[in-house]
């Protein structure tokens, strides 16, 4: 097996087939930064750690690439650097105004416990629950038995009568239109 610094200097030398060679040999090791990476990050993360690799690993070879590669531990620092600038970009990203980065993220799965700590949220619900109703009544009951009721989703659609395919479904689409109308 060709070393990674070989094959870095193939890399700047123009050998096409070189960049081919080096994502087997570093994957497994940017995969085991950016695990650790976002091991110290918040849960609910939209940005994957396999994305992550693969992004830092098209700054790093892409074709209009000027950098040089001194050696393996070299290549590490640049593909630990790429990392934290991508995640930085993805956090500003997110901090947009127009991403709704003054808003607090909230998910829904988790309020049926915390609802009676916040009564804002609870009226907000409570309202949002009866516009719901109008567009989609069954998404709207089960939407209720779940967040007021304390019941799981599979036990209000049991109440309810439907089935289980069907009480995730308007569950889906409650919570999306629950946020979506949130965020507004």
């Amino acid at each position: 097996m060709p070393d990674v610094t070989q094959i870095l200097n193939a890399i700047e030398d123009g050998d096409p087939r070189a960049a081919e060679q080096l994502l087997p040999l570093v994957y497994e090791e940017l995969r085991k930064l950016a695990a650790t990476r976002f091991a110290q990050e918040k849960l609910g993360q939209t940005l994957q750690a396999t994305a992550l690799v693969h992004d830092a690993y098209l700054r790093l070879v892409g074709s209009n690439n000027e950098l040089r590669w001194e050696n393996r531990g070299h290549f590490f620092a640049a593909a630990a650097e790429a990392m934290r600038r991508i995640l930085i970009e993805n956090a500003r990203s997110k901090a947009r105004l127009k991403r709704g980065g003054d808003r607090v993220r909230l998910d829904l799965l988790d309020q049926p416990n915390s609802l009676a700590e916040d009564p804002d949220l609870l009226l907000s619900l409570d309202d949002l629950l009866s516009r719901l109703k109008a567009e989609d009544a069954a998404a709207a009951e089960i939407a209720h038995l779940h967040l007021f009721g304390g019941l799981s989703v599979e036990e209000a659609g049991d109440v309810l009568g439907r089935s289980r395919p069907v009480a995730y479904r308007n569950w889906k689409y409650a919570r999306a239109w629950l946020r979506d109308a949130l965020e507004k």
